[in-house]
C-alpha cells in the first residue's frame, strides 16, 4: 500500500476554533498546534503573495522535523503569466520556498479554469523546475485531457494533480510520476462541505489501485468552512488505514471525524 501524507490546504482559519484549535490558543501559534496533529500542509499563501525566504525558514523552524509543507505556486506564474516566459518566477519561488529546507514538499501549479491545454507552454514551464523538485499540475480546462498532455508530465516527472469536486473525480486518474497528489475541494455530505464516508472510502480504493508500496501520495482537503477539512481528513485516514495504506498522523477527534 501507499504512503499517504494526508493533511488540509492552509491552516488559519478562524472558524477552526473548537475543531482543531483550542479556544484559548493564541493564532500566532496555529501552526505549532497543526504541526503537532498533521505531518504535511499544503501552503497555499505563496498563490497570492510569495512569502520571503525568512518567512519560509520561520515556517521551517516552527514545524517539527519530518514535518512536510507542499507549496501552491504563485498565480502570477499561473493566472497572470499563463505559464509564459516561466523560467523567471520559477526561479523567483524556487529561491524563496528554499528557506524551507528538508520541509518543502512538491510545488502544486494550479491553472485557471480559462486556460485552454497548451503543451508547448506546459513543457517549457516544467523545464524550469530542477529534477530534485517534484511538480503536481492541477488543470480545470477539459481539453487538458489528452496523451500528449499525459506525455509531457510523464516526461518531466510531474503528478497530475488528481481533483475531486462534489465528490467525483474532477478528470482522468493518470499516474503520471513517482508519487501522488490529491486534493478533495467540496463534498455532497451535509453539512456543506463536507465529505461522506462512501466518497472518502473510494478515493482510497482509487489510491491503493494506482500506487505501489513505495509511492507518496499527498492528500489535501480544502474544503475549509467549518472545519470540513480537518474532519475529512481524519475520516479519510481512518479510512485509508483501514484498507492498509500507512497514513501519517492526524488528529484524534471524537468520532473520528466520520458522517
Amino acid at each position: 500500500m501507499a504512503v499517504l501524507l494526508v493533511g488540509t490546504s492552509g491552516w488559519q482559519y478562524r472558524d477552526w476554533r473548537g475543531v482543531l484549535y483550542p479556544a484559548d490558543r493564541p493564532q500566532r501559534l496555529w501552526l505549532e498546534e497543526y504541526a503537532r496533529h498533521f505531518a504535511t500542509v499544503e501552503s497555499n499563501a505563496a498563490f497570492y503573495r510569495l512569502p520571503t525566504a525568512e518567512q519560509f525558514a520561520l515556517w521551517r523552524d516552527r514545524t517539527p522535523a519530518g514535518f512536510v509543507m507542499a507549496v501552491k505556486a504563485s498565480r502570477y506564474l499561473t493566472h497572470v503569466r499563463r505559464l509564459s516566459e516561466p523560467r523567471e518566477p520559477v526561479h523567483r519561488l524556487l529561491a524563496h520556498a528554499a528557506g524551507l529546507g528538508d520541509r518543502l514538499g512538491p510545488v502544486l501549479l494550479q491553472l485557471p479554469p480559462t486556460l485552454r491545454a497548451d503543451t508547448g507552454l506546459l513543457d517549457t514551464c516544467l523545464a524550469c523546475f530542477p529534477a530534485a523538485v517534484r511538480v503536481a499540475v492541477e488543470p480545470r480546462h477539459d481539453s487538458w485531457w489528452t496523451a500528449e498532455v499525459r506525455a509531457v508530465l510523464e516526461r518531466h516527472g510531474a503528478a497530475l494533480c488528481w481533483a475531486d469536486r462534489g465528490s467525483r473525480p474532477v478528470g482522468p486518474l493518470w499516474r503520471t510520476a513517482s508519487f501522488g497528489y490529491l486534493r478533495c475541494h467540496a463534498g455532497r455530505a451535509r453539512p456543506w462541505p463536507r465529505y461522506g464516508r462512501r466518497a472518502l472510502t473510494g478515493w482510497a480504493d482509487r489510491v491503493r489501485d494506482t500506487w505501489p508500496a513505495d509511492a507518496e501520495v499527498h492528500v489535501y482537503f480544502n474544503n475549509d468552512p467549518g472545519g470540513a477539512a480537518v474532519l475529512d481528513a481524519v475520516a479519510f485516514a481512518r479510512a485509508a488505514a483501514a484498507l492498509g495504506h500507512t497514513v501519517t498522523r492526524t488528529p484524534a477527534l471524537p468520532g473520528g471525524g466520520a458522517r
